[in-house]
């Protein structure tokens, strides 16, 4: 279930010069105002992409002024990070289907990984976070199998060599330890394909879990599997300012 149900009926109607706000009140209450097909009610949050409204059985048609919206994902696992799917697997985008306009993801979790997900429908914005030379820091939850020895840890943290280039240097801590597996947070200021399993593997580690808790300074927080959320304005300023910081 996610935490976003769309712009208010009320809302909607005023913002289209359909009807004030309070006439919009009005009308609702005297049954006069459907939502595909189903009477609304006051405060119904619509999505007016996708929802028919009608006025006295007549279909409103609303001028679609885009809005650019900027949404946290908590992206659970067996969902690949697309829009669509060839081989038929689940999206992320069915998670997000009652965002009130087509939003896509910025940069990717693999399937089998988990946690905070950026989508928007802001192109600018996307190629901010994602551009390669903003490094923007990005923060996993890491759970491997077996023990953690130092000199893996900090030949993760010097940076290993992927498709014949070494990693930027990460930051590589021991959050918890036992003979059975390891947790380690590990923080990246890159984003290659399927960076930190790939680093994991070139020490000798195999990865049973991998959470982002953290892009820049958003964080996941308590949000739970399968729930978004929009970003607030200070959130959206912080990661403007991280990328400034940055360069």
């Amino acid at each position: 279930m996610a935490q976003g149900k769309g712009i208010r009926i009320q809302k909607v109607l005023s913002d289209n010069g359909i009807l004030s706000r309070r006439k919009a009140e009005e009308a609702i209450k005297a049954g006069r105002i459907t939502v595909n097909g189903h009477p609304a009610v006051l405060g119904h949050p619509v999505n007016p992409a996708r929802d028919v409204i009608a006025l006295d059985g007549q279909r409103v048609h609303l001028v679609r002024k885009k809005q650019n919206f900027y949404i946290m994902l908590h992206k659970p696992r067996g969902f690949v990070s697309t829009t669509s799917d060839e081989l038929g697997r689940r999206c992320v985008i069915d998670l997000v289907q009652d965002v009130p306009a087509k939003v896509y993801p910025v940069g990717r979790l693999d399937r089998n990984s988990e946690g905070l997900l950026l989508m928007t429908n802001d192109g600018t914005f996307a190629n901010m976070v994602m551009h390669p030379s903003n490094h923007i820091s990005k923060t996993y939850r890491v759970t491997v199998r077996a023990n953690v020895s130092d000199e893996q840890a900090a030949q993760m943290a010097a940076g290993v060599l992927l498709d014949g280039k070494m990693t930027l240097p990460a930051t590589v801590l021991v959050l918890e330890k036992d003979e059975n597996r390891t947790v380690l947070q590990v923080t990246i200021q890159e984003g290659r394909n399927r960076q930190v399993r790939r680093m994991c593997e070139a020490v000798g580690l195999e990865v049973v879990r991998l959470k982002r808790t953290s892009i820049g300074p958003l964080k996941l927080g308590m949000l739970q599997p399968g729930q978004w959320r929009e970003l607030k304005p200070s959130e959206l300023t912080a990661l403007r300012n991280a990328v400034s910081k940055g360069k």
